[in-house]
């Protein structure tokens, strides 16, 4: 495959470090790429759900960390001794996986069913960023002697 240097963008383009950070590694390679699979789910217009097929995991094996815009998922199986397996399909290996989260978007709770792991994810946009109505207000003549509308 071949890789693309963004190394002589970083002189001309100012600010827009994170957008090229943001490009050379989701073109990196990753060898655990497909495992565990997942779904992305828009519930609503805010609400966004993550779903893991960890099967096999426990809920004290998984680990959930926002940290600024990247949501990280750890899952760390414990090696069972005194197992022989004849056929091992069970992928039972510890993964990694990072999604990049969009500005304000923040995890507000992660729950276990049937081998799913469910992340619900929640887009709050602060007050000073959301649209707002500017009223237009009629012309009002004022008399400059009394201050009084006519």
């Amino acid at each position: 495959m071949r890789t693309v240097d963004f190394t002589p963008l970083y002189r001309n383009a100012i600010g827009f470090d994170r957008l090229l950070n943001m490009m050379e590694s989701s073109s990196a390679k990753n060898a655990s790429a497909g495992y565990p699979p997942y779904n992305i789910e828009q519930q609503d217009e805010h609400n966004y759900r993550i779903t893991m097929a960890v099967a096999g995991f426990a809920d004290d094996q998984l680990d959930i960390t926002q940290k600024e815009n990247v949501l990280i998922v750890r899952g760390e199986r414990q090696a069972e001794e005194g197992k022989t397996y004849i056929y091992q399909g069970i992928a039972e290996r510890d993964f990694e996986r990072k999604f990049q989260l969009a500005d304000y978007v923040k995890v507000v709770g992660a729950t276990m069913e049937n081998g799913l792991l469910h992340i619900d994810l929640q887009r709050e946009i602060p007050e000073a960023m959301q649209p707002r109505k500017i009223a237009i207000n009629g012309s009002k003549l004022i008399d400059g002697n009394t201050g009084s509308a006519q």
